[in-house]
């Protein structure tokens, strides 16, 4: 590989890592996602936690990712992993809906407005089930 050819490589790869960052920033603070996921959960005093959360996350995986790094644990580290994980996702998904209002429209379009919490933890275990029966059952064939 030339010089040339490695700079402009260098260059394409700092591109895409900054329109990616970018886009994922302006989607946090443009829908408003942490402090709606601080309401939801009642931990507002906890928000820098959650900011720096992100971004180390952000950071760390983007670097595991790129020196292609494996971590020789026991198999048993994966269950509270992915609990941790699917948490997470799980909130954050909430959060976004959240903000966008999707769920109160739903829930008093077919007569669950007051009991929105029981609409929003149906959808929860059922993602949850769901995901246990992937993995269960697809996962090891």
């Amino acid at each position: 590989m030339t010089i040339v050819s490695t700079c402009l490589l260098m260059i394409i790869g700092l591109s895409g890592g900054l329109v990616v960052g970018s886009g994922f920033v302006a989607f946090l603070a443009v829908l408003g996602i942490i402090p709606r996921l601080t309401q939801l959960t009642k931990t507002y005093r906890y928000i820098h936690v959650y900011e720096w959360a992100i971004i180390l996350g952000a950071v760390i995986v983007g670097w595991m990712s790129l020196r292609n790094t494996q971590l020789d644990q026991s198999a048993f580290w994966l269950i509270p992993i992915g609990l941790l994980c699917g948490i997470f996702i799980g909130m954050l998904a909430a959060a976004l809906t959240e903000v966008l209002n999707v769920f109160p429209i739903l829930a008093k379009r077919i007569g669950f407005g007051e009991k929105i919490v029981i609409l929003l933890m149906a959808i929860v275990l059922g993602k949850i089930i769901g995901s246990l029966f992937h993995w269960i059952y697809f996962v090891n064939q």
